[in-house]
C-alpha cells in the first residue's frame, strides 16, 4: 500500500511536471503566433511627437507640420519587419482629440498592429518646459504641479476615450502604448541651465505620466513600452543624451535624437509586441 502510493504520488508529480511545461510552450507558441502576426500584418502608428519622430531629422516633405521622420520609431520597425500595409498618421503637438479626430481612418477590423505615444501634450509639454527655461524655479516647479494634477485628474479620461475607440475600430489589434523618457540625468555633466530641483521635478512629474499611462493601457489589455529604462544614461546632461536640450530649431527641443528613436524607442516597441 505504501509503495503504490509513493508510486502514485510520483506519478502525480511528473504529470503535473509535465503539464506545467506544456502550459509554458503553449504561452510562448501563443506569444510567438501574436508575436508573428503583429509583424506580418497591417500596422498603424498613432501619436504626437514622440511617434512622428521631431528631433530625428530627415522629415517626409509629404508630413508638412506633422513632421514624420523616416528615422522614427514606426518607420524603422516597418522597414525591418516589412508589414503588409503601414499607415503613419502621427502628428507633432497631436493632443489625444487629434488622435480620435484626424489619426484613426486607417484602423479597421483587419489591422493587427497599432503603436501610440500621447498625452504629454494634453498635459501641457509645451508650456511647462518654457515656462522652466525662461522663468523662475518656483514658476517651474507651480507649472510642473498644474500639469501633475491634469494628469492625475483628467488625463486618465482622455486616455480612455483614445484607447477605447483604437479597441472598437481594432478588435484583434495588439496595442503597444510607448511612454516618455526622463529628461535629465540628476547630478549630471550639465553645470549651466535649469536648477538640479526644476530637473528633478521635472522627472518627477514624467514618472508619474507614465504610471499613469501604463495603468491605462493595461486596464484595456495593451502592451506598454517602458521608455524611461531604455533612456536611463542617455538623459540631458548625462554625457551621451538621446535627447536634445534647447536646440533650434527650437521644435526640436526635448525631443528625441535619431539614436533615441533606433536605441530607445525601437527596441522597447519591438520587445512589447
Amino acid at each position: 500500500m505504501r509503495l503504490t502510493r509513493l508510486v502514485s504520488a510520483a506519478s502525480a508529480a511528473v504529470l503535473t511536471a509535465t503539464l506545467a511545461l506544456t502550459g509554458g510552450q503553449l504561452a510562448q507558441a501563443a506569444d510567438a503566433s501574436v508575436g508573428a502576426q503583429a509583424a506580418g500584418g497591417d500596422y498603424v502608428a498613432l501619436g504626437d511627437s514622440y511617434s512622428s519622430g521631431v528631433g530625428a531629422g530627415d522629415y517626409d516633405s509629404g508630413s508638412g507640420d506633422c513632421k514624420r521622420s523616416n528615422r522614427a520609431y514606426p518607420k524603422l520597425w516597418a522597414a525591418k519587419n516589412a508589414p503588409a500595409s503601414f499607415h503613419f498618421t502621427a502628428c507633432s503637438g497631436a493632443v489625444t482629440g487629434d488622435v480620435l479626430n484626424k489619426q484613426l481612418g486607417p484602423i479597421n477590423s483587419g489591422t493587427d498592429l497599432v503603436s501610440i505615444t500621447i498625452g504629454g501634450n494634453d498635459a501641457g509639454f509645451v508650456d511647462v518646459m518654457t515656462t522652466c527655461v525662461l522663468q523662475s524655479e518656483s514658476d517651474c516647479v507651480n507649472r510642473v504641479n498644474t500639469a501633475r494634477a491634469y494628469v492625475e485628474k483628467t488625463l486618465p479620461g482622455k486616455l480612455d476615450a483614445v484607447y477605447s475607440a483604437i479597441r472598437n475600430k481594432a478588435p484583434r489589434a495588439r496595442v503597444v502604448v510607448l511612454g516618455y523618457p526622463r529628461f535629465y540625468k540628476l547630478n549630471g555633466t550639465c553645470v549651466v541651465g535649469l536648477t538640479e530641483k526644476e530637473r528633478s521635478t521635472i522627472n518627477g512629474a514624467a514618472d508619474l505620466l507614465n504610471s499613469i499611462t501604463a495603468k491605462r493601457a493595461a486596464d484595456h489589455g495593451f502592451g506598454y513600452g517602458d521608455i524611461a529604462s531604455r533612456f536611463t544614461g542617455h538623459e540631458i546632461c548625462s554625457g551621451d543624451a538621446w535627447l536634445h536640450s534647447v536646440t533650434f530649431p527650437i521644435g526640436d527641443s526635448y525631443h528625441p535624437k535619431a539614436a533615441g528613436q533606433s536605441g530607445g524607442y525601437l527596441p522597447a516597441f519591438s520587445s512589447a509586441i
